[in-house]
């Protein structure tokens, strides 16, 4: 069994219950998560959680958080510090009655063998995928979103000691990498969709209606087969996250987004009409030979009779 002590920061998220608010929203601080992020935050059910993005208007990804609901409240989970995000969170909940408050929580991933035995014989617990239970103070949550892999997590303040094998943060960002999980800042930022990213259907729901970004992100789902994969490669000693990959005929393929602290490792896009198994690039005076490219799995709803090719759009 391995683990991890994440840096990560938590914010609770509560509010009051609205008059006026759309159809199935009655809570306040539920419209503004559920207009706000990617994911379908309305149709969270107690004890669950999801992985969502936020967005600018043209789509592209500026946060992600896991969201967990806990009763009438949610639990964000992040790696800004609450001193900057919650302000930011202020002033986007315009004149709705949504409160946030920074929650002093040390947070704990363990995977691997034994880890599944570890929560059942310490908290008794038997957890579905995406799911959680608070005990007393501790929250305990299976999580196979973050790593991609069957695991747990253990919130809270004075968290139990648990007989791991500890990793640091740079094991982390191997195995990250390995996995070919895209990060904020790395492959979703600026210019790239988070559709290219593999992340439709995992942190991005088609069927909810509006949030922010959403006409951007429809308008390139329902266009069809993206320009860019992303893929996983592996590049000589110095290659650096930014670099453009370069092909045989000196024409710019590819960005490298993600290299590995550990390995020979790295992340990066590729234009698809490029992509060839086993085709060593040049990023520099570095090589860089393609791996494998991620091909998405999602499937696309059928538009309702009606809808525009911005996608399907539900009144709140």
């Amino acid at each position: 069994m391995k683990g991890i002590k994440l840096k990560r920061f938590k914010i609770k998220v509560f509010g009051s219950q609205g008059k006026v608010l759309g159809k199935g929203l009655s809570e306040e601080h539920t419209a503004f998560l559920h207009n706000l992020l990617t994911n379908d935050i309305k149709s969270m059910k107690d004890g669950t959680l999801t992985y969502n993005l936020m967005l600018r208007q043209n789509g592209s990804p500026i946060r992600d958080f896991f969201v967990y609901k806990l009763g009438n409240y949610y639990i964000l989970d992040t790696d800004e510090h609450p001193n900057s995000l919650i302000p930011e969170l202020e002033k986007l909940k315009l004149s709705l009655r949504v409160y946030f408050e920074k929650l002093p929580y040390e947070h704990l991933l363990i995977f691997g063998n034994g880890a599944r035995e570890y929560i059942k014989e310490t908290f008794g617990l038997e957890l579905e995928p995406q799911s959680l239970k608070s005990l007393d103070n501790l929250i305990v949550a299976r999580n196979d979103l973050r790593i991609k892999e069957e695991a747990y997590e253990i919130m809270g303040q004075n968290l139990p000691e648990v007989p791991a094998q500890y990793i640091d943060e740079e094991d982390l960002e191997d195995l990250r990498i390995a996995k070919g999980i895209p990060a904020i800042g790395k492959e979703l930022k600026e210019g790239f969709s988070p559709l290219e990213a593999c992340l439709g259907g995992i942190a991005i729901s088609f069927t909810k209606g509006c949030y922010v970004g959403q006409e951007a992100i429809a308008r390139v789902y329902y266009k069809g087969r993206l320009p860019r994969a992303l893929a996983q490669l592996e590049v000589d000693k110095g290659v650096q996250e930014g670099q453009e990959i370069v092909d045989q005929e000196g024409q710019r393929v590819g960005l490298i987004t993600s290299v590995s602290p550990k390995s020979s490792l790295a992340l990066g896009y590729i234009l698809r009409e490029k992509v060839k198994e086993g085709v060593t690039y040049t990023a520099g005076d570095k090589r860089v030979r393609l791996l494998k490219v991620y091909e998405c799995q999602e499937e696309k709803p059928k538009p309702k009779a009606g809808t525009l090719l911005l996608g399907p759009k539900k009144p709140l």
